[in-house]
């Protein structure tokens, strides 16, 4: 029988929540502030993040980015009018599309990636700590994070 979720474990994944939706809006801003959307910076981070050996098609990136194949073919043709990305054919494969990151565009994303470090950095140990809370002893209410809230929800007397 699966066990009750406890109160910690409600308030560990809402502050798991919080912390990844704060991250995720404070990135989309930083983004546009650099003139990119935010669909646009995440395919740059999908490119230049790619696995060493994985070969950069637009099938590949849209896995990586959750998205339809033509989603990111469209993002694609967007980076490359602002000269970001270069589209090529496969020599292997012609029907097969390569995208590569140019100078501009590793410039536009390191400067995004500069900032979204720097926030992991300086805020991260609050995501880090949420997922913990999680993870401490598979999730049980024995956590410290489940002792302070079963006393919380005690009533005098009881």
């Amino acid at each position: 029988m699966a066990k009750e979720v406890s109160t910690a474990e409600y308030q560990a994944l809402a502050e798991l929540r919080y912390r990844l939706r704060k991250f995720v809006r404070e990135g989309d801003a930083v983004a546009r502030a650099a003139g990119l959307e935010p669909q646009q910076y995440l395919l740059l981070l999908a490119l230049r993040g790619l696995p060493e050996g994985v070969e950069a098609t637009i099938r590949t990136l849209a896995d990586r980015l959750a998205l339809k194949h033509h989603s990111v073919v469209e993002l694609v043709d967007r980076l490359e009018a602002h000269g970001y990305v270069r589209r090529s054919r496969s020599r292997d494969d012609r029907r097969r599309v390569l995208v590569a990151l140019l100078q501009r565009g590793e410039k536009l994303l390191e400067q995004v990636a500069r900032d979204r470090i720097g926030e992991l950095r300086a805020s991260g140990a609050a995501l880090v700590n949420a997922i913990s809370a999680l993870l401490e002893n598979g999730g049980s209410r024995h956590g410290k994070h489940a002792v302070n809230s079963s006393k919380k929800g005690r009533k005098k007397g009881a």
